[in-house]
Protein backbone atom coordinates (compact mmCIF):
# COMPACT_ATOMS: atom_id res chain seq x y z
CA UNK A 1 0.00 0.00 0.00
CA UNK A 2 1.57 3.36 -0.70
CA UNK A 3 2.39 5.47 1.94
CA UNK A 4 -0.51 7.97 1.08
CA UNK A 5 -3.43 5.68 1.39
CA UNK A 6 -5.10 5.83 4.59
CA UNK A 7 -7.17 2.81 5.89
CA UNK A 8 -10.31 3.33 4.72
CA UNK A 9 -11.71 0.23 6.30
CA UNK A 10 -9.74 -1.29 9.78
CA UNK A 11 -10.68 -4.99 11.31
CA UNK A 12 -9.19 -5.18 14.51
CA UNK A 13 -8.81 -8.77 16.48
CA UNK A 14 -12.32 -9.46 15.21
CA UNK A 15 -14.37 -12.45 16.44
CA UNK A 16 -17.10 -15.06 15.43
CA UNK A 17 -18.37 -17.46 16.99
CA UNK A 18 -20.97 -20.33 15.84
CA UNK A 19 -21.37 -22.21 19.09
CA UNK A 20 -18.40 -23.45 20.11
CA UNK A 21 -16.75 -23.03 17.01
CA UNK A 22 -14.52 -20.28 16.14
CA UNK A 23 -15.05 -19.33 12.37
CA UNK A 24 -13.04 -16.19 13.05
CA UNK A 25 -10.33 -16.21 15.94
CA UNK A 26 -8.46 -12.62 16.21
CA UNK A 27 -8.20 -11.32 12.41
CA UNK A 28 -6.97 -8.23 11.69
CA UNK A 29 -6.13 -6.66 8.39
CA UNK A 30 -6.95 -3.07 6.62
CA UNK A 31 -7.83 -1.79 2.81
CA UNK A 32 -7.45 1.33 1.59
CA UNK A 33 -9.19 3.49 -0.92
CA UNK A 34 -8.20 2.15 -4.72
CA UNK A 35 -6.59 -0.89 -3.09
CA UNK A 36 -7.77 -4.54 -4.03
CA UNK A 37 -6.89 -6.55 -1.69
CA UNK A 38 -7.37 -10.57 -1.62
CA UNK A 39 -8.87 -13.23 1.34
CA UNK A 40 -7.45 -16.34 0.30
CA UNK A 41 -7.16 -19.80 2.46
CA UNK A 42 -8.82 -23.11 2.66
CA UNK A 43 -12.28 -23.54 3.03
CA UNK A 44 -13.45 -23.23 6.75
CA UNK A 45 -10.94 -20.68 6.90
CA UNK A 46 -13.26 -17.77 7.74
CA UNK A 47 -13.01 -15.63 4.00
CA UNK A 48 -16.84 -15.44 3.86
CA UNK A 49 -17.19 -15.20 7.70
CA UNK A 50 -15.23 -11.80 7.70
CA UNK A 51 -16.73 -10.51 4.55
CA UNK A 52 -20.60 -11.47 6.13
CA UNK A 53 -19.37 -9.94 8.93
CA UNK A 54 -17.95 -6.67 7.37
CA UNK A 55 -21.27 -6.51 4.96
CA UNK A 56 -23.18 -6.35 8.34
CA UNK A 57 -24.92 -9.89 7.87
CA UNK A 58 -23.19 -11.06 11.10
CA UNK A 59 -22.57 -8.70 14.04
CA UNK A 60 -19.34 -9.61 15.55
CA UNK A 61 -18.74 -11.61 19.00
CA UNK A 62 -15.44 -9.15 19.75
CA UNK A 63 -13.32 -7.01 18.16
CA UNK A 64 -13.75 -4.02 15.57
CA UNK A 65 -14.65 -3.01 12.45
CA UNK A 66 -14.17 0.47 11.41
CA UNK A 67 -15.37 2.54 7.96
CA UNK A 68 -13.36 6.43 7.96
CA UNK A 69 -13.09 5.61 11.69
CA UNK A 70 -16.54 5.24 12.71
CA UNK A 71 -17.52 1.60 14.10
CA UNK A 72 -19.54 -0.19 11.93
CA UNK A 73 -19.75 -3.44 13.59
CA UNK A 74 -23.33 -4.89 13.73
CA UNK A 75 -24.72 -1.97 11.48
CA UNK A 76 -27.38 -3.82 9.20
CA UNK A 77 -26.40 -4.75 5.44
CA UNK A 78 -28.77 -2.47 4.00
CA UNK A 79 -27.92 0.86 6.25
CA UNK A 80 -24.10 0.15 5.07
CA UNK A 81 -24.75 0.49 1.56
CA UNK A 82 -25.94 3.95 2.39
CA UNK A 83 -22.37 4.39 4.18
CA UNK A 84 -20.80 3.09 0.86
CA UNK A 85 -20.35 -0.94 1.41
CA UNK A 86 -21.57 -3.53 -1.34
CA UNK A 87 -21.05 -6.82 -1.90
CA UNK A 88 -21.75 -9.81 -4.36
CA UNK A 89 -22.27 -13.49 -3.02
CA UNK A 90 -20.73 -16.76 -3.69
CA UNK A 91 -24.76 -17.40 -5.02
CA UNK A 92 -25.53 -14.69 -7.05
CA UNK A 93 -29.01 -13.50 -5.22
CA UNK A 94 -30.77 -11.17 -7.59
CA UNK A 95 -34.75 -10.70 -7.21
CA UNK A 96 -35.49 -13.73 -9.32
CA UNK A 97 -39.07 -12.77 -10.99
CA UNK A 98 -37.73 -8.85 -12.33
CA UNK A 99 -36.14 -8.30 -15.51
CA UNK A 100 -32.35 -7.30 -15.39
CA UNK A 101 -32.92 -3.80 -15.91
CA UNK A 102 -35.67 -3.90 -13.01
CA UNK A 103 -32.57 -5.47 -10.76
CA UNK A 104 -30.92 -2.73 -11.10
CA UNK A 105 -33.24 0.20 -11.28
CA UNK A 106 -33.77 -1.21 -7.86
CA UNK A 107 -30.78 -0.83 -7.01
CA UNK A 108 -30.26 2.29 -8.40
CA UNK A 109 -32.84 4.33 -6.70
CA UNK A 110 -32.04 2.39 -3.02
CA UNK A 111 -28.72 3.48 -3.26
CA UNK A 112 -28.63 7.13 -2.39
CA UNK A 113 -25.19 7.41 -3.51
CA UNK A 114 -23.21 10.29 -2.15
CA UNK A 115 -21.92 10.95 -5.95
CA UNK A 116 -23.86 10.20 -9.32
CA UNK A 117 -24.32 6.42 -9.72
CA UNK A 118 -23.27 4.95 -13.36
CA UNK A 119 -26.02 5.03 -15.55
CA UNK A 120 -28.92 1.97 -16.47
CA UNK A 121 -27.66 1.67 -19.94
CA UNK A 122 -23.50 2.31 -19.34
CA UNK A 123 -23.88 -0.55 -16.50
CA UNK A 124 -25.85 -2.82 -19.00
CA UNK A 125 -23.09 -2.19 -21.66
CA UNK A 126 -19.86 -2.26 -19.26
CA UNK A 127 -20.78 -5.30 -17.96
CA UNK A 128 -22.02 -7.39 -21.03
CA UNK A 129 -26.27 -7.26 -20.29
CA UNK A 130 -27.43 -4.96 -22.45
CA UNK A 131 -29.01 -7.97 -24.44
CA UNK A 132 -30.80 -9.55 -21.92
CA UNK A 133 -31.90 -6.25 -19.94
CA UNK A 134 -35.30 -7.06 -20.21
CA UNK A 135 -35.40 -10.91 -19.82
CA UNK A 136 -36.35 -12.35 -16.12
CA UNK A 137 -32.94 -12.74 -13.88
CA UNK A 138 -33.68 -16.57 -13.57
CA UNK A 139 -33.42 -16.91 -17.17
CA UNK A 140 -30.01 -15.90 -16.52
CA UNK A 141 -27.10 -18.42 -17.11
CA UNK A 142 -24.09 -17.85 -13.83
CA UNK A 143 -21.90 -15.74 -15.47
CA UNK A 144 -24.52 -13.54 -16.14
CA UNK A 145 -26.30 -13.84 -13.05
CA UNK A 146 -22.58 -13.21 -11.62
CA UNK A 147 -22.47 -10.11 -13.58
CA UNK A 148 -26.08 -8.60 -12.51
CA UNK A 149 -25.04 -9.48 -8.64
CA UNK A 150 -21.91 -7.09 -9.37
CA UNK A 151 -23.81 -4.87 -11.21
CA UNK A 152 -26.58 -4.03 -8.48
CA UNK A 153 -23.70 -3.43 -5.90
CA UNK A 154 -22.29 -0.82 -8.71
CA UNK A 155 -25.10 0.64 -9.13
CA UNK A 156 -25.03 2.12 -5.28
CA UNK A 157 -21.90 3.67 -5.69
CA UNK A 158 -19.80 2.03 -3.22
CA UNK A 159 -16.30 3.22 -1.62
CA UNK A 160 -16.02 -0.36 -0.46
CA UNK A 161 -16.67 -3.36 -2.54
CA UNK A 162 -16.95 -6.93 -1.08
CA UNK A 163 -16.76 -9.79 -4.19
CA UNK A 164 -17.36 -13.30 -2.49
CA UNK A 165 -16.08 -16.05 -5.69
CA UNK A 166 -16.93 -14.02 -8.57
CA UNK A 167 -14.57 -15.68 -10.71
CA UNK A 168 -15.79 -18.92 -9.59
CA UNK A 169 -17.31 -20.80 -12.87
CA UNK A 170 -15.89 -18.40 -15.25
CA UNK A 171 -14.36 -19.42 -18.29
CA UNK A 172 -10.51 -17.77 -19.12
CA UNK A 173 -11.57 -15.45 -21.14
CA UNK A 174 -14.36 -14.28 -18.43
CA UNK A 175 -12.03 -14.15 -15.99
CA UNK A 176 -9.31 -11.74 -18.04
CA UNK A 177 -11.98 -10.08 -18.83
CA UNK A 178 -13.41 -9.37 -15.49
CA UNK A 179 -10.27 -8.82 -14.19
CA UNK A 180 -9.47 -5.71 -15.79
CA UNK A 181 -12.82 -4.36 -14.46
CA UNK A 182 -12.07 -5.13 -11.20
CA UNK A 183 -8.63 -3.29 -11.48
CA UNK A 184 -10.43 -0.20 -13.49
CA UNK A 185 -13.12 0.42 -10.44
CA UNK A 186 -10.04 0.11 -8.08
CA UNK A 187 -8.17 3.35 -10.06
CA UNK A 188 -11.27 5.12 -9.43
CA UNK A 189 -10.42 4.76 -5.88
CA UNK A 190 -12.71 2.39 -4.85
CA UNK A 191 -11.34 0.13 -2.00
CA UNK A 192 -12.15 -3.69 -2.97
CA UNK A 193 -11.40 -6.64 -1.51
CA UNK A 194 -11.71 -10.10 -2.98
CA UNK A 195 -12.42 -13.79 -1.84
CA UNK A 196 -11.42 -16.45 -3.96
CA UNK A 197 -10.13 -19.80 -4.40
CA UNK A 198 -8.43 -19.21 -8.21
CA UNK A 199 -4.86 -18.43 -7.39
CA UNK A 200 -3.94 -17.36 -10.59
CA UNK A 201 -6.49 -14.35 -10.46
CA UNK A 202 -5.84 -13.18 -7.43
CA UNK A 203 -2.29 -12.83 -8.55
CA UNK A 204 -3.79 -10.75 -11.12
CA UNK A 205 -5.94 -8.48 -10.03
CA UNK A 206 -4.53 -7.94 -6.03
CA UNK A 207 -2.12 -5.95 -4.87
CA UNK A 208 -2.05 -7.80 -1.64
CA UNK A 209 -3.36 -10.51 -0.15
CA UNK A 210 -4.40 -12.26 3.49
CA UNK A 211 -3.54 -15.49 4.05
CA UNK A 212 -6.18 -17.23 6.33
CA UNK A 213 -5.99 -20.54 8.21
CA UNK A 214 -8.65 -21.49 11.58
CA UNK A 215 -9.94 -18.00 11.49
CA UNK A 216 -6.82 -16.33 12.04
CA UNK A 217 -4.27 -14.25 9.62
CA UNK A 218 -0.82 -16.36 9.08
CA UNK A 219 0.49 -14.23 6.08
CA UNK A 220 -0.09 -10.61 4.83
CA UNK A 221 1.62 -9.44 1.81
CA UNK A 222 2.24 -10.47 -1.77
CA UNK A 223 0.70 -13.48 -3.20
CA UNK A 224 4.29 -14.63 -5.25
CA UNK A 225 5.66 -14.17 -1.17
CA UNK A 226 3.14 -15.98 0.55
CA UNK A 227 3.42 -19.34 -1.95
CA UNK A 228 6.65 -19.80 -0.73
CA UNK A 229 6.23 -19.25 3.07
CA UNK A 230 6.01 -22.95 4.98
CA UNK A 231 3.39 -22.38 6.68
CA UNK A 232 1.02 -21.57 4.19
CA UNK A 233 2.26 -24.04 2.01
CA UNK A 234 1.12 -26.46 4.69
CA UNK A 235 -2.29 -24.87 4.68
CA UNK A 236 -2.90 -25.61 1.12
CA UNK A 237 -1.48 -29.28 0.93
CA UNK A 238 -4.47 -31.28 0.06
CA UNK A 239 -5.91 -29.78 -3.03
CA UNK A 240 -6.99 -26.49 -1.95
CA UNK A 241 -4.62 -24.70 -3.64
CA UNK A 242 -6.35 -24.19 -7.45
CA UNK A 243 -3.53 -23.06 -9.74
Amino acid sequence: MSPERAPILNVSKLTKRFGGFYALDGLSFHVASGEILGLVGPNGSGKTTAINVISGLYAPDDGGVTLDGASIGGVASHRLVHRGINRTFQIPKPFLSLTVRENIEVALAYGRAAVAPPTLAALLDEYRLTEVADRPAADLNNAQQKMLDLVRALATRPRLLLLDELAAGLNPAELDWIAERIKALAQTGMAIIVVEHLMGFIEHVTDRVIVMNAGKEIFEGKLAVAVQVPQVIEVFLGGEHAA
